[in-house]
């Protein structure tokens, strides 16, 4: 669910070579709307520029950026092989009654650092989300050290041996003295969407070759078996909350991009029975985020999977904004919606404490996806009021 970018004409003076191919291959991202902005930007558009500006300006400071790769890790998974990918649930902590700490226990919405250190889950997300925005800049401008770097990320986090990451989540999400690894990892590699979705706006650059993208294709076949086939994956697949959302938009996602429509089909065609009915309630409040104790985050993050999986209905005819399970026809996106959108006002009060405040604005490229499916007032008068020139330089009106 997501952020992005761009600018004028005379930056396309750093074009090299070729330019990327008029209709990308993307799935999160609208192809239109990227050919569309693009086609403003060149035009001289100032609407778009402070979002281009920003956009340059975070691509530029990833041109530094150190390529990761699993081997970095000072931590080794269970297998014992430092190419699978490892990391710990981040809300488990030592049992302080325990005088080794196991197993650990948990503590909903509080973040152990201790996940974070000599694990992959930050290289990870890192790595993707840099080659999303990098490969956005060369959209944009032409500029081909944004592909370039991009391509060397990938490169080496994938496709080089002695670097890559084996194409599994088996050791995702571990618990020291429980599990080696669970189903609930596989969020983690939500990052994959923008990451095949940045691949495809480099096609046709000087840095990405037909071979790179050949056997980044490879991986993520393997990757996309595994992922239907492995335990871990089955039980993701199964979660009723955000957690099965955001299964549905890695496995539609990947299913689109290796051609698979029927897969993606049979997972958009389910989701309002499998997803809206049993997550929504009718006056658009999400029971099972609201239980957690950072419910407004998790509402937000919930929502940007559902919109996600909107999007991808676009891409095989499953329209999920009018769609609602027979039974349940009151349970659904826009009434979710129509729920957070007045809490755009940071001034008003959430309906409970959370251990952590949201991002608010989080809510606006929320209600700026339902704003292009027709009008709303309960939507439009927030987004009008809040969306205001401080949001100018936001990456996701590009992508609008």
């Amino acid at each position: 669910m997501r952020r992005l970018v761009l600018f004028f004409v005379t930056l396309l003076s750093f074009a090299v070579a070729a330019e990327p191919p008029a209709a990308p291959r993307v799935y999160s991202f609208r192809a239109a709307a990227l050919v569309a902005n693009r086609e403003k930007l060149t035009a001289g558009d100032t609407a778009l520029a402070p979002a281009l500006a920003r956009l340059r300006a975070d691509a530029d400071r990833l041109l530094s950026l150190k390529p990761a790769s699993v081997m970095d890790k000072s931590k080794t998974p269970a297998s014992g092989d430092k190419h699978d990918y490892f990391s710990f649930g981040p809300y488990w902590w030592p049992d302080p009654s325990k005088l080794d700490g196991l197993p650990y226990i948990q503590r909903d919405g509080q973040n152990n650092p201790e996940a974070k250190v000599g694990t992959d889950a930050t290289a990870f997300a890192r790595t993707c989300n840099a080659v999303e925005t990098l490969a956005l800049a060369f959209w944009f401008t032409g500029d081909a050290r944004y592909a370039e770097k991009a391509a060397t990320l990938t490169r080496v986090w994938f496709l080089d041996p002695a670097t890559r990451m084996n194409p599994n989540l088996t050791h995702a999400q571990a618990i020291p003295g429980k599990v080696v690894g669970r189903g609930i990892g596989l969020i983690e590699a939500r990052h994959l969407t923008g990451l095949t979705d940045g691949l495809a706006l480099l096609d046709g650059s000087p840095g990405w070759s037909a071979t790179d993208a050949k056997s980044m294709r490879t991986w993520i076949e393997k990757y996309y078996l595994w992922l239907n086939t492995h335990q871990n994956g089955k039980d993701e697949r199964g979660e009723l909350n955000n957690h099965g959302t955001w299964f549905d938009v890695q496995a539609a996602h990947l299913a689109l991009v290796l051609g698979k429509t029927a897969d993606a089909k049979k997972i958009l065609t389910e989701a309002p029975a499998k997803r809206l009915a049993k997550q929504i309630e009718p006056d658009g409040r999400q029971p099972l985020e609201l239980a957690r104790t950072k419910s407004l985050d998790y509402s937000l993050f919930n929502l940007e999977a559902l919109i996600q999986l909107a999007r991808l209905g676009e891409q095989v005819g499953v329209d999920l904004w009018s769609t609602s399970a027979p039974t349940a026809k009151d349970r659904t996106l826009r009434a979710a919606l129509r729920y957070v959108a007045p809490y755009a006002d940071p001034a008003r009060v959430w309906l409970k404490e959370d251990l952590k405040s949201a991002d608010r604005g989080r809510i606006l490229p929320l209600l700026a996806e339902a704003l292009r499916q027709g009008d709303d007032p309960a939507l439009r008068e927030p987004f009008e009021k809040f969306a205001d020139a401080k949001t100018a330089s936001a990456r996701w009106r590009l992508l609008r």
